[in-house]
């Protein structure tokens, strides 16, 4: 078992900031923490890379538990915080030489170095100061000294907050490249991102699990709503869909395209096709969609 958290909770003063969390992630997943502000992620993934103690419970990484073997721990993750520090006075590649120091790494220590640059993609600014760098390029700096020593488990917490859409999508494919060899546990706020790159998805509310399964088996068994996106080759109003009393929400996306919900499994297709033909319109696309991630979080996470 790469991470296995065993009934772990974690108190300041009277706030419970982990209330009983169990979570076991097996090798060779990515995993999506997501959660409100405040639910819990950050001491999570504090308390699994040995920054900060648990008040209760058990954790332990790739076999090694965190109380009593912290040092072998260390030694097995790769850990980019959410504020990513880094000593923006140093050149890229004297930063990284000097974080292989401090993992004590063994043999060719520039060669390493120099193998994180290329799979980071910082070739081109590694003599650098880290201060002169883009938030994208300084993000890849984080990810380099996280993957230093070649750790078994990555934790990344927020590892694309404040990019632009571009080094968003360039950290995407990094994580997706490094997820190929190594568990990946991160956190975000961007329902997308899980889609994109994680196998399996934990919602996290008021320090608690509430969820915890594949992404696709998330968005199928979230709740009873349906949407369906119908087009008409006719004017159709809103009133006009509104009379269908399954219909419980109704979204115009286009002129005469339309995503509406119902509450129920109830299928109005039917329904929608006899509004059609009383309209005299024809019905030119019709599709059933699955909720979106963004949706189910909302649904879970709502007080």
């Amino acid at each position: 078992m790469s991470i296995r958290v065993n009934h772990l909770t974690k108190l300041y003063g009277r706030q419970r900031a982990l209330d009983n969390v169990s979570l076991d992630i097996h090798p060779g997943e990515v995993v999506g923490l997501l959660g409100p502000n405040g639910a819990g992620k950050s001491t999570l993934m504090k308390i699994i890379t040995c920054f900060i103690p648990p008040t209760e419970g058990e954790v332990s990484v790739c076999g090694h538990d965190i109380f009593e073997e912290s040092i072998r721990v260390r030694e097995k993750v790769g850990y980019l915080p959410e504020n990513n520090p880094l000593y923006l006075e140093m050149y890229v590649r004297e930063y990284l030489e000097f974080v292989a120091g401090i993992h004590k790494i063994r043999g060719n220590v520039k060669g390493r170095v120099k193998e994180m640059i290329e799979l980071t993609g910082l070739t081109l600014e590694q003599r650098k100061k880290i201060g002169a760098l883009s938030k994208g390029y300084r993000q890849r700096v984080g990810l380099a000294q996280a993957l230093i020593h070649d750790p078994e488990v990555l934790i990344l917490d927020e590892p694309t907050s404040g990019l632009d859409p571009n080094q968003i999508q360039e950290i995407r494919g990094l994580i997706r490249t490094i997820g190929a060899e190594k568990t990946v546990m991160l956190s975000t706020h961007i329902m997308q991102e899980v889609e994109a790159i994680c196998d399996r998805a934990v919602i996290i509310h008021k320090g608690r699990i509430i969820a915890d399964d594949a992404t696709r088996n998330l968005t199928a068994s979230a709740g009873s709503k349906n949407l369906v996106t119908v087009e008409f080759s006719g004017k159709v109003t809103r009133d006009d869909l509104a009379n269908i009393k399954e219909i419980s929400k109704i979204t115009q996306k286009q002129p005469n395209i339309w995503v509406v919900e119902t509450d129920t499994q109830t299928d109005i297709r039917e329904a929608l096709f006899k509004l059609a033909v009383s309209k005299g319109a024809s019905i030119l696309s019709l599709s059933r969609e699955e909720l979106r991630l963004e949706e189910v979080f909302q649904i879970l996470t709502r007080d």
